[in-house]
């Protein structure tokens, strides 16, 4: 009886499999699951481009710098000892700027900027009346450390928020519901298997899609994160620096994502016809977690899911408290037993879905 459930199961799994990846109400699924990748690849395109035009910039110093060589630069010193010690700039701006000396009058007077390249930097010299006024040192690109800490934050606030969220939401809520609007659903009924197969191979064919295409996007997203870096800083940073087991803790977070939600997702289009009050309810939910007591903060996924992120997102003295509230995570738990929550949790919103469908009657009159 169990190899003819599982057959059951692989059937239904193979029926459902196109209508949940090709169908055409679930577009906007892929394009809210790839938003992230266009921020990671205009930011790796943005820093690969800027590394270039401070490669070209250094090409055309008059003489070899050193980022240690703006150092001895200080506002007052002459603008020759500048030109002295550093050579003239290769990219020189000026245009006239304006200060007010009294309630009356104002000061018309010429300004240059010296633009050089040295290391990884550029460095603004700003002259005013042959002197130096101020000097200015923006850096080339981002480190590692930067672009985890964006990474995390996306991930943690957008990714698993909104982006799987809503694109659970999408798959799994018409798993039933887009078969009654079509009203096909009484076919499965209709055929020799039990209600509760249809459910399980209909659940497992939503969990592949939702999570071949979200943890592709992730995998993505990270490659183009990681794209604009050295080859050998990358390598460093993939099996020195535990930058491996970060992507790897990721695409299973995304993954154990797209099973609790998913189990919510298909529980809400069994029992309610509107999925805009089931999911603002969970949304809801999810959102004032870290304000629920603690018994309370484990009926939630995103518990389970915060505890299992690699990489911790910082919080400054400047942050408000109900952010900081939502970044930290004061009550976490291991990562064996966050695994075990979020199936347990799926499991038993799955089981509870199994009693429903054997008594769901179908009436496409009312839908």
């Amino acid at each position: 009886m169990n190899r003819l459930w599982w057959k059951q199961i692989r059937a239904v799994i193979r029926l459902e499999m196109k209508k949940t990846f090709f169908a055409k109400r679930g577009i906007w699924i892929y394009l809210l699951a790839l938003a992230p990748l266009v921020l990671f690849a205009g930011h790796a395109i943005e820093t690969a481009r800027h590394r270039q035009a401070l490669v070209r910039l250094i090409s055309q110093n008059e003489k070899p710098l050193a980022e240690q060589d703006f150092a001895a630069i200080t506002p007052g010193m002459a603008q020759e000892e500048v030109v002295e010690r550093l050579g003239n700039p290769p990219v020189r701006n000026s245009w006239k700027a304006r200060r007010r000396t009294g309630p009356d009058s104002i000061d018309v007077f010429m300004r240059e900027q010296y633009h050089y390249g040295a290391g990884q930097s550029e460095f603004f010299v700003e002259i005013e009346h042959g002197k130096v006024a101020a000097i200015h040192r923006r850096q080339e690109g981002c480190d590692f450390g930067q672009d985890s800490i964006i990474f995390a934050s996306v991930f943690q606030f957008f990714y698993l928020r909104l982006a799987i969220f809503f694109g659970c939401l999408g798959i799994f809520m018409n798993l039933f519901r887009g078969e009654l609007l079509d009203k096909s659903l009484h076919f499965y009924f209709l055929a020799p298997i039990r209600r509760e197969i249809v459910m399980i191979g209909k659940y497992l064919a939503g969990l592949i899609a939702a999570t071949i295409i979200f943890t592709t996007s992730t995998a993505l997203q990270m490659v183009a994160l990681g794209w604009h870096f050295d080859p050998n800083a990358l390598s460093t940073y993939l099996y020195q620096n535990h930058g491996l087991a970060h992507a790897t803790a990721y695409l299973g977070v995304t993954a154990l994502a797209c099973l609790g939600y998913g189990s919510f997702f298909l529980a809400a289009g069994l029992l309610f016809r509107n999925p805009i009050w089931p999911a603002a309810a969970i949304l809801l939910w999810e959102g004032l977690n870290p304000f629920l007591p603690s018994l309370l903060k484990k009926l939630s996924v995103i518990y389970y899911l915060k505890s299992l992120c690699p990489v911790e997102i910082p919080v400054g003295p400047g942050v408000p408290p109900v952010f900081a509230l939502l970044v930290s995570n004061a009550d976490p738990i291991a990562a064996p037993l966050a695994v075990f929550g979020v199936i347990t949790v799926a499991l038993a919103i799955l089981l509870a879905s199994s009693y429903q469908v054997r008594r769901m009657e179908i009436n496409y009159t009312t839908e």
